[in-house]
């Protein structure tokens, strides 16, 4: 169970992420490539060890019902600087060599996708997933969030929350969990349990048993990985 202590520091955490997300009045900066401030790798999950003590502290239940989701209420892609919105921003985080337009789109670069080992070279190749799923949040929890939160987490570039992936895989993920869907390279689950337990925790949203017990499962990978 989440303690009181932790359900505080997750609500400070998601209205502070909430407050960085909502739209501004300030003009736009001049489009083009990301200034240097705004390129960062991609946010490392907690270690093994600490990601086992952020699961053992999850909720476990039941799914929510799907009643009144709707991937609109989780405003996605929004801008993050200038004309660069946040699939523009992991694009080029997480890519080599990528240049953009002057519309921020990526026009050239190449992707590893970390799900399958595929290599991508055109920008439309490559799906930004979401590690938790904006379904799957929804039964665990969102489906009781303001939309600034759901806006937060839909384009959380602090957390391990987003990452560049092959299209093929992305969407033969969909909105599984990690029981019913693991990255079909093994040597990636390692890093896919830790992300996907640290932002759970981050969030307090909840886990099912068979979901709790594939993680546990995953992390034993970090031994050998």
């Amino acid at each position: 169970m989440i303690t009181t202590t932790g359900r505080r520091r997750t609500a400070a955490v998601l209205l502070a992420l909430a407050a960085l997300l909502l739209p501004t009045a300030a003009p736009a900066a001049a489009a083009g490539p990301a200034p240097a401030a705004h390129v960062r790798a991609l946010p490392e999950p907690s270690p093994a060890e600490q990601a086992r003590a952020e699961l053992a502290e999850l909720t476990v239940a039941e799914p929510h019902s799907m009643a009144g989701y709707s991937r609109a209420k989780f405003p996605h892609w929004v801008k993050q600087y200038g004309e660069c919105d946040t699939r523009e921003v992991v694009l080029a985080r997480d890519g080599e060599g990528v240049l953009q337009d002057e519309a921020c789109r990526a026009s050239t670069g190449t992707w590893l996708s970390p799900y399958d080992g595929r290599v991508l070279t055109a920008a439309a190749q490559v799906d930004i997933d979401h590690i938790v799923p904006l379904a799957n949040a929804w039964r665990s929890g969102a489906d009781e969030w303001t939309t600034a939160t759901r806006r937060a987490f839909a384009n959380d570039l602090e957390h391990s929350q987003l990452i560049a992936v092959s299209a093929a895989s992305n969407r033969s993920k969909a909105d599984k969990s990690p029981d019913q869907w693991s990255p079909p390279d093994p040597a990636y689950w390692c890093t896919y349990s830790r992300a996907w337990i640290d932002v759970k925790h981050l969030y307090g949203l909840t886990v099912t048993a068979p979901e709790a017990a594939r993680l546990s499962e995953m992390l034993d990978t970090c031994a050998t990985s």
